[in-house]
C-alpha cells in the first residue's frame, strides 16, 4: 500500500536526477528536462494506477466482511429451524406413543355371532368396496373407491355403504364396541395441489380416517366411539412399486371393532348421580356470563 510519503517518490528521483546533472554540468539541457519531465508523469499515473487498486481491494475486503457477518445470519437462522423441526418431530412420536398406548387397551379378535354376521353380510353386499376380516373384526375399504385421488371426500357410492354400516353399529350387539379407523396410503409422492390440503401422505390417510367417522358421526353413530389414526405409507399391505410407488393395494382405510378395557366415562355422557342444582337465582351477585371456549 502507497502511503503519503511515498507519494513524493517519483519527484524526489527527479530532483535527485536533476541536482546530479546540473552538479556535473551546471545546467540542465531541454533534453535532460524533458525525459526527467516524461519519467515523472509515467510515476505519478503508476502511482494513481496503485491507488485505484488499493481503493478497490478495500472494497472487495468490505464486501467480503458483510458476506460474513449474513452467513453467520443465516447459519443461525438454519439452526433455529432445525431446533424447531426437532420439536416438532420429539411432539409427533409423544403423539404416536400416546395412540400405541391407547390401541394396547384395546382387545381385537373376532366379534359375536350377530356382529360377525352382519359385517359378513355388508361385505357381500359391496364386494367390490368392502374386504372383511372375521378373525381380527376388521373392513376394509379400498380408497381407490372411497375417495378421490388426493382427496378426503367420501365419495357418494362410500357414504351409502357406510351407512348401512352405521346401522350395524348401532344394534344392541356391537353398540359393546369402539370403533378405530386407520387411514393407509401407498408412497407415490403428494402433488403440489393436494400438497395444500393434505402436506404429507400420513396427513391424507389421517384426514381421510377423520372424514369416515364424521360420516358415522352424521349418521348417530357417538363420536366417544370412534378414534382416527393416519398411518401414511408405513403399513403396506404388499411392497409400494418402485420407484413411482403407486400401488393400489395400500390404498385403503381399515376399521376395527375392539373391546374397550377403559373405564373412563365419554366426556358428552353425564352423570346420573351428580348433585341438583339450586335453580333460585342469586339476586346478590350480577350474573356471570359464559366463558367463550372457541379457539
Amino acid at each position: 500500500m502507497l502511503t503519503p510519503r511515498s507519494h513524493s517518490t517519483p519527484w524526489r528521483l527527479a530532483l535527485g536526477a536533476l541536482a546530479s546533472i546540473v552538479l556535473l554540468t551546471g545546467c540542465v539541457g531541454q533534453g535532460e528536462y524533458d525525459n526527467l519531465y516524461a519519467t515523472n508523469r509515467s510515476l505519478t499515473a503508476r502511482n494513481k494506477e496503485l491507488e485505484r487498486e488499493r481503493d478497490e481491494a478495500r472494497a472487495a475486503l468490505d464486501l467480503l466482511r458483510r458476506s460474513l457477518g449474513s452467513g453467520e445470519g443465516a447459519l443461525t437462522e438454519l439452526q433455529r429451524q432445525n431446533a424447531e423441526l426437532r420439536r416438532q418431530l420429539d411432539q409427533a412420536l409423544g403423539s404416536l406413543r400416546d395412540l400405541e398406548a391407547q390401541m394396547a387397551g384395546l382387545s381385537f379378535g373376532p366379534l359375536d355371532e350377530d356382529t360377525d354376521a352382519a359385517l359378513k353380510a355388508l361385505a357381500e353386499r359391496y364386494p367390490n368396496l368392502i374386504e372383511y376380516d372375521s378373525a381380527r373384526g376388521m373392513l376394509r375399504f379400498a380408497s381407490d373407491l372411497t375417495f378421490d385421488s388426493g382427496s378426503a371426500i367420501v365419495r357418494d357410492d362410500a357414504r351409502r355403504a357406510l351407512a348401512a354400516f352405521a346401522e350395524v353399529l348401532r344394534t344392541p350387539s356391537a353398540q359393546r364396541y369402539e370403533v378405530i379407523v386407520e387411514g393407509h396410503t401407498d408412497s407415490q409422492r403428494i402433488s403440489a395441489n393436494t400438497a395444500r390440503m393434505h402436506p404429507t401422505n400420513r396427513h391424507l390417510s389421517a384426514h381421510r380416517a377423520i372424514a369416515v367417522i364424521d360420516v358415522l358421526g352424521g349418521l348417530q353413530v357417538p363420536l366417544g366411539r370412534m378414534m382416527a389414526a393416519g398411518w401414511g405409507e408405513f403399513r403396506p399391505l404388499v411392497p409400494n412399486n418402485a420407484p413411482s410407488g403407486n400401488t393400489p393395494r395400500n390404498r385403503r382405510v381399515e376399521i376395527y371393532l375392539a373391546k374397550s378395557h377403559s373405564t373412563g366415562t365419554p366426556s358428552n355422557e353425564s352423570s346420573s348421580s351428580a348433585a341438583p342444582t339450586d335453580l333460585s337465582p342469586d339476586r346478590t351477585q350480577p350474573p356471570q356470563r359464559p366463558i367463550d371456549l372457541t379457539k
